[in-house]
């Protein structure tokens, strides 16, 4: 389920949809999707990351929903999506373009964020026809195009051949997460957050990151041990602004760089101090107020009005 049926106040507590409906993807997937907030405000699209869902993005919604049109999805297995045998890039380049055309008018453009895989998601798309159509600007949080294994510092070890097997199997891992217990946080808190997460971002995280099935978490990683999407950054041709935490252990800031580097309308990178990987969580107020910003410079009002009304 996407909604944290323990979290019920506070900035973590999913706010109920506006309404909610199903994109049809091109292998037939039905996604999950929440729209929050006024049905003509400019629109933003959220897209989560690896074992996470909608319940990830609560806060931005909470905040941005008052005066934006909030669209958030739930990745293929993740949430209320069910599980697909198709797990690539390619399918999640469909999910996104499925959701864009479900949700935006003809001509209408929205600001994506994407977080980790959503971001990857983002750049798998980068290149398709719905996505140019949609797409006024973007937001990449504690992201990367490739070499993920290879650069990730979970495991305190020195980089080489070892430490990227040893991640590889780690984060490959079959096994159940079971219950959310003080040790399940505290791990969870090393590996995805900066040390001075609150204890109700680390609790939030958790619950949402536990409630992922583990064959959904297993079949996922080996594509993000596999990924090359170099050329997605690459053709990522629309204004994109970059975050990430500091402190990231699963896509460390060298990402943030590499990313700017290769893409052609880098805004610039934001890198957050003493922040993980869980920067929506870990530092709602910075992301939100991103992508408030990306909608303000680059999302036309008057793209929201329709020939009918404009002759009323």
């Amino acid at each position: 389920m996407s909604r944290l049926a323990h979290v019920t106040s506070g900035p973590y507590a999913p706010p109920a949809p506006a309404r909610e409906l199903t994109a049809v993807s091109a292998d037939g997937t039905r996604l999950h999707v929440e729209v929050h907030g006024p049905e003509r405000a400019p629109a933003v699209v959220l897209a989560h990351g690896w074992t996470c869902s909608t319940a990830f993005w609560a806060a931005q919604i909470r905040e941005l929903s008052a005066d934006h049109r909030v669209i958030a999805y739930d990745q293929r297995g993740h949430g209320r999506t069910p599980a697909s045998p198709a797990c690539t890039t390619d399918a999640l380049a469909d999910d996104l373009e499925a959701v864009l055309t479900t949700t935006l008018v003809p001509g209408e453009r929205a600001v994506i964020a994407g977080h980790s895989m959503g971001g990857m998601t983002v750049m798998a798309a980068a290149g398709r026809p719905a996505f140019a159509a949609h797409t006024a600007a973007v937001l990449l949080c504690s992201t990367g195009s490739s070499r993920l294994v290879d650069e990730s510092t979970v495991l305190p070890l020195p980089p080489g051949r070892v430490r990227t097997w040893l991640t590889r199997h780690v984060l490959g891992s079959r096994a159940p997460l079971g219950p959310v217990t003080p040790l399940a946080r505290r791990i969870l808190k090393y590996a995805t957050m900066g040390p001075g997460s609150a204890p109700d971002m680390v609790d939030a995280c958790a619950h949402i990151v536990h409630a992922c099935p583990r064959a959904v978490r297993h079949a996922w990683s080996h594509v993000l041990g596999t990924l090359d999407l170099d050329h997605g950054a690459r053709e990522l041709r629309v204004p994109t602004e970059v975050v990430v935490g500091a402190a990231d252990r699963l896509t460390p800031p060298v990402h943030a760089r590499t990313l700017a580097a290769a893409l052609p309308q880098c805004l610039g990178v934001t890198e957050l101090p003493g922040v993980g990987h869980m920067t929506p969580v870990e530092a709602p107020g910075q992301v939100t107020a991103r992508i408030r910003s990306l909608v303000a410079a680059h999302v036309s009002a008057r793209q929201h009005v329709t020939p009918a009304e404009e002759n009323a």
